[in-house]
C-alpha cells in the first residue's frame, strides 16, 4: 500500500510546481480541458507509464485512458516487482473533484 500512496502522491503534483526537479509531476492537469485526440492519448499514457516507472518496485503494464464529460479516468495495470503481485489502479482527474481514485 506505501508503493500504491507513492505513485498517487506522484499524480497530485502538476508538472513543473516541484521547484528543485520541474520534470517531476504530471502533464495531465494540464490535458483536462484540451479535446481528446489520439496523440493526446498516447502523451498521457507515456506520462503515467513514465510516473509508475519511476519507482523501481512497480511496473505499468497496461494503461486505459478515456474521457468523460468532466475530466480523464486513468485505468492501469500494475505489477508490483518485489511481490510479482498484480492490481488494476483507476484515477479519475476531474475538473471539479480533483484527483479522485
Amino acid at each position: 500500500s506505501l508503493i500504491k500512496q507513492d505513485i498517487i502522491n506522484h499524480f497530485h503534483i502538476k508538472q513543473g510546481e516541484k521547484l528543485s526537479d520541474p520534470t517531476f509531476g504530471t502533464i495531465i492537469w494540464d490535458c483536462i480541458f484540451e479535446p481528446m485526440t489520439e496523440d493526446l492519448k498516447e502523451l498521457i499514457i507515456k506520462d503515467v507509464e513514465r510516473i509508475i516507472n519511476y519507482d523501481p518496485r512497480v511496473t505499468a503494464d497496461d494503461v486505459v485512458i478515456t474521457a468523460y464529460e468532466s475530466g480523464i479516468q486513468i485505468e492501469c495495470q500494475l505489477t508490483y516487482s518485489p511481490y510479482n503481485v498484480s492490481e488494476v489502479l483507476r484515477f479519475r482527474f476531474d475538473q471539479s473533484a480533483g484527483l479522485t481514485g
